[in-house]
């Protein structure tokens, strides 16, 4: 019993080390997103989204690299079985858009940046789901 409690304690301080790190890159993101939904942008502008967007890549790279890092055998399988189900969901939403596009219903270009954030929204939610219920040892 007390090596689940420090297990949880263990995933709690890991979720929290995290947030703290994602608060502001996520933020980042957010304005890299709203800096490049302009289509009618000047030098300046392209300039400066093309700067964020690259500061945005490099600080999730950095957040993920740390949180692996910290991170325990468990939580790393954990991570990685939920990047592994989120990379399969974007690879088959990427599929279907594509077939979509070919038979003229939808754009592509329009859907490919909402599949890759919903495939990181997967990824986050399946990991957070997975180390809040465990499942029991077999």
């Amino acid at each position: 019993m007390a090596k689940q409690a420090q297990q949880d304690q263990v995933t709690r301080a890991a979720r929290r080390a995290v947030l703290i790190d994602g608060t502001p890159v996520a933020t980042l993101g957010v304005v890299a997103l709203a800096l490049g939904s302009n289509p009618d942008q000047s030098t300046a502008q392209k300039a400066w989204w093309i700067a964020i967007t690259t500061v945005f890549t490099l600080a999730v790279a950095w957040v993920l690299l740390r949180a692996f890092r910290r991170a325990d055998e468990y939580l790393r399988r954990i991570q990685l079985e939920s990047m592994a189900i989120a990379f399969a969901a974007v690879l088959v939403a990427l599929q279907v858009a594509t077939l979509l596009d070919a038979a003229g219903i939808i754009e592509l270009h329009q859907l490919v940046q909402l599949i890759l954030l919903g495939g990181v929204a997967v990824w986050l939610l399946i990991a957070d789901l997975r180390t809040r219920f465990p499942r029991s040892p077999r």
